[in-house]
């Protein structure tokens, strides 16, 4: 007795859909590429040569997700701006070694693709490329039945900057007496989301778009790296300001951070107060407004924070280095 025959469609993928996507997410790949970029979308690689401008580059990679934002996605059927989530955590974690984001990949799993809902998220990650000044080259769709619940999709994003080898920013030129300035975030960005769906399971309904994508810093802070000696950046993410600031210090130093220096918004007092969370936990999972961190010496930081708002930042001077004992360490005050 034969057997009937059995399709890759039949296991649940679908070949034709994948095809569609790749040819919907073209045109959107194209408006982000550099001149750079030799080959970019289709291909089993992409190909992208060094700015001409560096005689010394070096490559800065990172990689991120979005964490359980998607969640919320998923929940209010909203995927139009994820993508630029995904660019903002990878780009500006590149950025704070003074790198220029250079290209950028997506990894999109699935169990079955949804094309329409797929071209959204790229076409979210196209506007992150472009908010970053990098191209989108290239990426993956994965179609794999029983691996995610139906309507749920997975992302992951990997970012390759350059920057000159002699303005690799490490923070070692960081001294006791500089200037901290903080640029505003644009909400919770992607961390924290699983607190925040805790607190939203008690029943409240929050007056705040819980899905405004991430603040994308690039191009206003590599202008500035042009025209100052920034000594250190810290991308502020998972860990909040206690967690990230003294990844960029030196030892024998500490960052003393003013929490009155800025105002909290709203959505994280909100947060706080529909979830009973204490300061100290606030502090550590949320940015609390604050999505970047730039230390630069005194004389420096009122003509920084001139030449960020110009370039449509909003900046707090909210603290300043002071001599430590030991490791590094972040204190809110």
């Amino acid at each position: 007795m034969s057997k009937e025959a059995i399709s890759y469609r039949d296991a649940g993928v679908d070949i034709d859909a994948g095809d569609a996507l790749v040819e919907a997410i073209k045109p959107l790949a194209k408006r982000t590429l550099r001149a750079e970029v030799l080959a970019g979308i289709g291909g089993f690689g992409a190909l992208c040569g060094l700015p001409k401008k560096y005689r010394e580059p070096v490559l800065v990679s990172g990689t991120d997700g979005v964490g359980t934002k998607l969640k919320l996605a998923f929940s209010l059927a909203r995927h139009d701006t994820i993508g630029i989530d995904l660019v903002a955590m990878s780009a500006n974690d590149v950025l704070v070694q003074g790198a220029e984001p250079l290209f950028f990949l997506d990894y999109f799993a699935c169990g079955k693709l949804q094309v329409d809902v797929a071209a959204e998220v790229v076409k979210g990650i196209a506007r992150g490329c472009e908010l970053a000044g990098c191209a989108l080259i290239g990426g993956e769709t994965a179609e794999m039945p029983g691996m995610y619940p139906r309507g749920e999709y997975d992302l992951a994003g990997f970012c390759v900057g350059v920057v000159e080898r002699s303005r690799i920013l490490d923070g070692r030129a960081i001294r006791p007496g500089d200037a901290i300035l903080g640029l505003a975030s644009s909400g919770a960005h992607s961390n924290g989301y699983s607190l925040i769906r805790k607190i939203l399971e008690r029943g409240a309904k929050p007056p705040f778009d819980l899905l405004e994508p991430t603040r994308i810093y690039v191009k206003s802070v590599l202008a500035l790296l042009d025209a100052l000696p920034v000594k250190g950046l810290a991308h502020i993410t998972g860990g909040g300001i206690t967690g990230n600031v003294p990844r960029i210090l030196p030892k024998g130093t500490r960052a003393r951070i003013r929490k009155a220096a800025w105002p909290r918004p709203e959505l994280f007092q909100w947060l706080q107060r529909e979830g009973n969370v204490a300061e100290d936990e606030m502090v550590r999972v949320f940015n609390c407004g604050i999505g970047m961190a730039v230390v630069l010496a005194p004389a420096d930081a009122e003509p920084a924070a001139r030449a960020l708002r110009a370039a449509g930042e909003t900046v707090y001077e909210i603290g300043s280095i002071e001599a430590g004992a030991g490791e590094p360490e972040a204190i809110v005050v």
